[in-house]
């Protein structure tokens, strides 16, 4: 999940930076970024979900822009990993309704804490950052929700079915020792 996060973003990271107009902000708000790490989390936990987030913006800053952003927004994006961890404690079998709604919260907080990170780096007032930010917030909230009810409940349900079927492989391995 990592790797094909940190290639996607890097990919549209590239390609808004080749654009005419400024695009940046939008489009890296596509990737899979959030839903990857929300799935994660989902998936094997708060933890993992945690790591997953902050590996793919370490990986691809490293690959992109590296700069002294990059520890907080791995910290911001990993806390929606917490945050799937979270849900799925809560709601063991949450609908995509819910899952949708858990995601756009998740992902406005992520872009509050964002944007109120860049303003205090660069000086500015908290306000005006967060009125600059309001293209990204928007591109992002509806990424993120569109992603994650299809991409990610399929992604979810595929990797459960998947690590399902490890630990039934590895209970029959260790019943016929």
């Amino acid at each position: 999940m990592v790797a094909a996060g940190a290639v996607l973003r890097v990919g549209l990271g590239q390609l808004a930076l080749a654009a005419p107009i400024p695009l940046y902000g939008v489009l890296i708000k596509v990737g899979l970024t959030e839903t990857l790490a929300f799935v994660s989390g989902f998936v094997f936990g708060a933890a993992a979900g945690f790591l997953t987030g902050a590996l793919i913006i370490v990986t691809s800053d490293l690959l992109m822009i590296p700069g002294p952003w990059t520890p907080f927004i791995a910290a911001i994006i990993g806390i929606i990993g917490v945050g799937g961890g979270a849900i799925r404690r809560l709601v063991a079998n949450p609908s995509v309704l819910v899952l949708g709604i858990s995601t756009a919260a998740l992902t406005v907080m992520s872009e509050l804490l964002q944007n109120a990170w860049f303003a205090v780096f660069f000086n500015i007032p908290i306000a005006v950052a967060l009125a600059m930010a309001i293209p990204s917030m928007l591109t992002a909230v509806a990424n993120n929700v569109v992603l994650l009810a299809t991409v990610g409940v399929k992604t979810i349900g595929l990797v459960q079915k998947l690590t399902a079927s490890c630990s039934d492989c590895r209970d029959d391995r260790a019943g016929r020792m």
